[in-house]
């Protein structure tokens, strides 16, 4: 297939089939740079050469009762992970600093739970108040788990500018990763995420044995949702969790074919690469700079990652920029 010709149709403002979608996962290696250089021109033309940092702060960690067979902070995994309540107002107030410092434009609170409690979602919108008085242009995303309408509406009239829930995989293989709720429960918050004005962040999870196509049907799906930003992760086991022990399959470049894949799919989304890319990139992290716009930066919820500094110089070293909050 001709990479340029399929980017340039993108560019004109055409899109592409899943067939041809499935087509850039299939390639070979030897046309990794050329699939690589179609994404960057797709990418080039919505956000020129800046990238996005976002900080997590995980304000309710390891109580969740949902088995999301990755994830390392259900009450259904082993180990050794932080358990504690929802954080204080004046805690997650304070966590905003933090993400000022290492130039973030997102700081993004998370909470592992199915649902927030009334007491939990006031505890978050009395948090954005307050942060939006001391940092009115630092963004803020909140990732609650399943939510109302009235709920949403509540976030929004606090100063929350975005909700994440990732569909993580597509609606075929879902089942084998998540069996205490269902994919539809996920589609449906996310539409009222949208119906009531939140920016939706909406993204997945590679590497837990989905097919190629599955992968593809995941972003299709989520360009049907009209998300706004789409966080990647790659799978990286969590010891306690059921895919502790379970192999990589991810090679770098097939990290990288996903990523230019999902910028052809949703040419002007936010992209972002998130947890696991340390581990499953490795040297070539800085080429996932070239489909995607964004990252994560100093951590994520349980695993430490890359620190903010030598994020900020890969960045540079790559030829891109920080944007400015």
């Amino acid at each position: 297939m001709d990479w340029k010709t399929l980017s340039d149709r993108v560019l004109d403002g055409g899109a592409i089939t899943e067939t041809e979608a499935l087509a850039i996962l299939e390639s070979p290696d030897d046309e990794l740079l050329d699939v690589l250089q179609g994404a960057y021109r797709i990418r080039r033309k919505h956000f020129g050469n800046t990238v996005s940092l976002h900080l997590l702060c995980n304000v309710k960690s390891g109580k969740c009762p949902e088995d999301c067979a990755f994830c390392s902070q259900s009450t259904s995994a082993i180990n050794e992970v932080e358990r504690y309540d929802f954080q204080t107002v004046e805690s997650i107030v304070e966590g905003a600093q933090a993400a000022i410092d290492r130039q973030a434009k997102r700081y993004c609170v998370v909470s592992s739970t199915r649902a927030p409690s009334p007491g939990e979602l006031e505890t978050l919108c009395e948090a954005a108040i307050q942060i939006k008085q001391k940092h009115p242009d630092l963004e803020i995303c909140s990732s609650l788990g399943l939510l109302t309408e009235e709920k949403a509406i509540r976030l929004k009239e606090s100063g929350v500018d975005r909700f994440n829930h990732n569909l993580e995989t597509s609606e075929n293989y879902f089942p084998e990763v998540v069996t205490t709720h269902d994919f539809e429960e996920r589609v449906n918050t996310a539409k009222i995420v949208k119906k009531v004005g939140l920016d939706l962040c909406c993204g997945g999870l590679f590497g837990m044995g989905e097919s190629l196509q599955d992968r593809v049907d995941l972003a299709f799906a989520l360009a049907d949702l009209n998300v706004d930003s789409v966080p990647l992760n790659f799978l990286d086991p969590r010891p306690g969790t059921p895919f502790e022990g379970k192999p990589n399959p991810l090679s770098p470049n097939d990290c990288l074919r996903s990523l230019a894949m999902f910028r052809f799919v949703m040419p002007s989304i936010e992209i972002r690469i998130a947890g696991g890319r340390e581990t499953t990139l490795r040297g070539l992290q800085p080429l996932a700079l070239y489909p995607a716009n964004s990252m994560f930066t100093a951590g994520y919820l349980t695993t430490d990652g890359q620190d903010y500094e030598t994020d900020k110089r890969m960045i540079e070293d790559a030829g891109f920029v920080i944007q400015k909050a």
